[in-house]
């Protein structure tokens, strides 16, 4: 291993990646995805369930206009960032999880599921080099 890529922590067929990056798409979402206290506890939950370190609280927040109304979330993680974006009126949903410290995928997606009961879920993962 080269000293200038020992910070690639994830390894997958002798390859080394800087990180993950989960790009998740929920669409037909329940109304829990209209309430900011619930995305919060959301963001909470998935740093906790993927493994992950929480560097303060999230901060969430609802703004836009028109058929742009949604919440928007962040929560930092020791590794990188949690973040969504939704539509209120489709009731849509837009994850990213981007962490150097590898994480289960399928277990983000868990979560997304558990909160709000998307009729249709998409996602892709991206390994970062």
């Amino acid at each position: 291993m080269n000293a200038i890529d020992s910070y690639k922590r994830i390894v997958i067929d002798g390859q080394r990646y800087y990180g993950r990056h989960l790009i998740a798409s929920a669409h037909g979402c329940n109304d829990a995805l209209l309430d900011k206290d619930t995305i919060a506890r959301f963001l909470k939950e998935m740093t906790q369930r993927i493994d992950m370190v929480a560097f303060g609280e999230p901060f969430v927040e609802r703004f836009g206009g028109g058929i742009e109304v949604g919440i928007s979330g962040v929560q930092l993680i020791e590794t990188s960032a949690i973040t969504l974006h939704t539509n209120d009126g489709a009731r849509d949903l837009y994850l990213d999880v981007f962490s150097c410290k590898d994480f289960s995928a399928q277990e983000a997606l868990a979560v997304v599921r558990e909160y709000f009961a998307p009729a249709t879920v998409t996602h892709q993962e991206l390994l970062r080099r």
